[in-house]
């Protein structure tokens, strides 16, 4: 069988919304393999922030790439492609189906899109264009693309600070113009079949949701869980896994910047943002590279929806 008749199932959607409990469903139903899609599961110690399932459940579903290196190490969607494409090649050789469960949208984005096909970020031209934009502004960098590579500027607005920096970069990496470069990543783009479910809950009822798993963590221990973590002396609330959400309210709370109270109310709005920014990433960048169908997890019927889309996925 090549690689193009080979299937990938992805299930993705805002926090809260059910995710896990899908890919429990189906790996009941499946020869399945587990590939966790979570930027904040990939951390050891970060288990009730993250809501992560516990040794229990993951005894019984086994996931890859959940605690896969310390809180004071980075990992990057470059690395997370890398990692995905072996494990999906590997299920595919014992004839299971790879299913990719989680929320980090930019790792989806980077898998089927092609972006750990782009240079790393140079720390030394990116100082210099900081460096250019802190004496000239940003605006001459963004005229400069509109001029030379409209097709890339579309992607833009003038005041999208980090996407100019990262196209002004590639340039003076490359020396090609960013849209030669997502043409070469259209061509290099996996050629699995996929099917992308979507869960997407009714805005009010994924907000009461998540308010209320935010509560569960906090008696589960979540307090605690930060406490130990900031006791490691080479852990600060600068590394990456400390800006998760929740984490750094939490964080904050306990250097004494907010009460508890608040530091639970920020950890809400904050997930709530998040889950919105999840949600605007399936609405739109993500549909560049998955058709998702959509699911509204809430509705009775939808696992064996779910299911049956499945099925005939995989009988094709």
């Amino acid at each position: 069988m090549n690689a193009a008749s080979q299937p990938v199932i992805c299930l993705l959607g805002p926090t809260a919304s059910g995710k896990t409990a899908a890919a429990f469903h189906l790996a009941d139903q499946l020869p399945c393999r587990l590939i966790s899609v979570d930027a904040t599961q990939i951390y050891r110690g970060l288990d009730i922030g993250s809501a992560k399932p516990d040794q229990e459940t993951l005894t019984r579903y086994p996931h890859a790439l959940i605690d896969i290196i310390n809180p004071e190490e980075t990992y990057s969607a470059a690395q997370f492609c890398q990692d995905a494409t072996t494990l999906i090649e590997q299920a595919h050789s014992e004839s299971c189906i790879p299913v990719l469960v989680g929320g980090t949208m930019l790792y989806y984005h980077a898998l089927f899109g092609g972006l750990a096909d782009l240079p790393a970020s140079d720390p030394a031209i990116r100082a210099q264009i900081e460096d250019e934009i802190s004496e000239q502004g940003l605006q001459p960098f963004y005229e400069y693309l509109i001029a030379n590579d409209p097709y890339a500027a579309e992607k833009l607005k003038a005041g999208d600070r980090q996407r100019i920096i990262r196209f002004t970069e590639l340039t003076r990496l490359t020396g090609k113009l960013p849209h030669e470069l997502f043409a070469e990543q259209a061509a290099q783009r996996p050629s699995w079949r996929v099917l992308a479910h979507g869960l997407l809950p009714e805005r009010g009822l994924l907000h009461q949701r998540i308010a209320e798993r935010f509560q569960q963590m906090i008696e589960q221990g979540f307090i605690e869980e930060v406490a130990e973590l900031r006791s490691r002396a080479t852990l600060s609330a600068e590394h990456p896994s400390m800006r998760s959400v929740g984490y750094r309210q939490i964080w904050a709370y306990l250097e004494g910047n907010s009460s508890r109270e608040q530091a639970i109310e920020q950890g809400i709005i904050a997930t709530r943002q998040l889950a919105k920014r999840q949600i605007t990433w399936m609405r739109n960048r993500l549909r560049e590279h998955l058709d998702l169908t959509l699911h509204d997890p809430m509705q009775t019927n939808y696992l064996a929806q779910l299911n049956t889309q499945t099925q005939q996925f995989l009988a094709r």
